[in-house]
């Protein structure tokens, strides 16, 4: 998928066993990462969940889904630090990766799809001023949840270009 450094760190490449000269010349098959290519990456999301149900819900349910979101967060951020740290990887090695995961995964999984579906939803409901109450209620919350498969991959590429021109061009 994208060239961050969780699970690309020079430290992982090294600990890497070579590869078999006879297929040297065939792309390796990538490790698939569970909270990035899989349905999992879906947790991340939850706080989008809440965002989009915020008209029908309480505050509290909204606030329970980003406490979710930011656990997905710490889950992979620690995932990926304790592997890292199995290969025998330096102190700094590990506060650098550590940073980048928390980083990358808050950005790219809590603050910006939180703040665009909030804006999704609140966009649609103004179109639909007009609309019937039930309408109004429900068609907004439909129009952000159809959106989260949609804005997953541009706001991953995005935060990868935001991380690797800012983070990881300082701790280089």
């Amino acid at each position: 998928m994208s060239n961050h450094l969780q699970g690309d760190t020079d430290t992982m490449a090294a600990a890497a066993p070579p590869p078999d000269t006879a297929y040297a010349n065939e792309k390796a098959p990538k490790e698939v990462d569970i909270y990035r290519d899989t349905f999992i990456r879906y947790m991340g999301y939850s706080n989008e969940i809440g965002e989009a149900f915020r008209p029908l819900v309480p505050k509290s349910i909204v606030a329970a889904s980003y406490g979710m979101a930011i656990g997905y967060v710490c889950t992979d951020t620690f995932d990926k630090s304790l592997r890292l740290q199995r290969t025998g990887a330096s102190n700094r090695d590990l506060a650098i990766l550590a940073g980048d995961v928390f980083s990358w995964q808050m950005m790219a999984s809590v603050i910006i799809p939180g703040l665009v579906i909030n804006r999704i939803t609140w966009a649609s409901r103004m179109m639909l001023s007009k609309a019937p109450v039930g309408i109004l209620k429900t068609v907004p919350t439909l129009i952000g949840l159809a959106s989260i498969p949609l804005i997953i991959h541009p706001i991953d590429n995005l935060v990868d270009r935001i991380m690797d021109e800012t983070y990881r061009k300082a701790v280089r």
